[in-house]
């Protein structure tokens, strides 16, 4: 029977994301694929401890309970092992208990290729390399980093936050300021096209799926107690340029339930309160020292992430 993928909210992670793999990987670079091969042979039944995205991942995943016949959310793994060294990767899936059984391995290729196959709305993983090129294929995809954070098993809200230039929005403005290093010409700039949405950005498209997932997430009950979405947007814009955030918002038909406009005040303050169990920006600087609150994930898209 065909499975239909177009109506799910499908999240694709690397095993790079999903686990820590710095052990496999190191045995790798130093000892070459054949002794790689073998490592993972022996160890296929060892499970791999948590990577970066595994509280997000598990999280998602449980909203499945909302609709058990048709789950509105999909997770397929990607690798660059082949299957048989791959092993390892589903027997620890399996072990956690996670609902994943679709998965692509692809023997060294990277996975951006396949996500329009897919109908996936955020690639995550470890690779700097394979981001980059998914990014510049114009897929959406992030790059996780920090570590791990402990997750409370008690806490079944699933929190996300954006930020906006660069993730949810294209770079148009941050052109601007990055041109002109000026913030009163951006805001001018801003001013001036007030009424004209942005156009979409990499993760625009996860942002609307998860705000219409949380739609239909039915309330609290006596009987079930299903998990809530909470989604935020935090930007280092401030008034007056927040006005075309909210245009572009109201174009997309979408709210956050918490939006900040911080006009310089560092991101992590606001982070250490939400503490999302994922942070999506386009800046390495606004996710420095913000691991301690939750999977970091820089999006490597626009001006800002163009070498000098």
């Amino acid at each position: 029977m065909p499975f239909n993928i177009e109506d799910k909210l499908v999240i694709t992670v690397a095993s790079s994301a999903l686990f820590d793999l710095k052990e496999s990987d190191r045995i790798y670079r130093e000892r070459g694929v054949d002794e790689y091969r073998r490592y993972q042979r022996e160890n296929q039944d060892v499970v791999f401890d948590h990577g970066i995205a595994f509280p997000f991942i598990s999280r998602f995943l449980a909203l499945s309970d909302l609709n058990p016949k048709e789950p509105p959310v999909e997770v397929i793994l990607t690798s660059k092992n082949d299957p048989d060294t791959g092993l390892r990767v589903f027997n620890s899936i399996k072990q956690y208990g996670l609902n994943i059984s679709r998965g692509a391995f692809l023997s060294g290729k990277s996975p951006y290729s396949y996500l329009d196959a897919f109908n996936a709305s955020l690639f995550l993983s470890g690779s700097k390399e394979d981001v980059r090129r998914a990014i510049a294929a114009g897929r959406p995809a992030g790059l996780v980093l920090g570590g791990p954070t402990v997750d409370d098993p008690k806490d079944r809200e699933i929190r996300v936050a954006f930020d906006f230039d660069g993730v949810l929005a294209d770079d148009e403005a941050e052109k601007v300021f990055h041109t002109t290093k000026d913030v009163n010409a951006f805001h001018s700039a801003e001013q001036a096209k007030v009424n004209i949405p942005h156009k979409p950005g990499p993760l625009e498209k996860l942002f609307r799926e998860f705000s219409k997932l949380q739609q239909d997430v039915p309330g609290d009950t006596l009987d079930h107690n299903p998990p809530r979405i909470r989604i935020a947007l935090i930007t280092a814009r401030n008034a007056p340029s927040h006005e075309r955030v909210v245009t572009t918002l109201r174009s997309w038909g979408v709210q956050p339930d918490e939006t900040f406009f911080l006009g310089g005040i560092e991101k992590k303050r606001i982070l250490e309160v939400f503490r999302p169990h994922m942070f999506f920006d386009d800046q390495l600087s606004h996710l420095e020292g913000g691991s301690a609150y939750g999977a970091m994930v820089h999006v490597p898209f626009g001006i800002k992430n163009i070498p000098q």
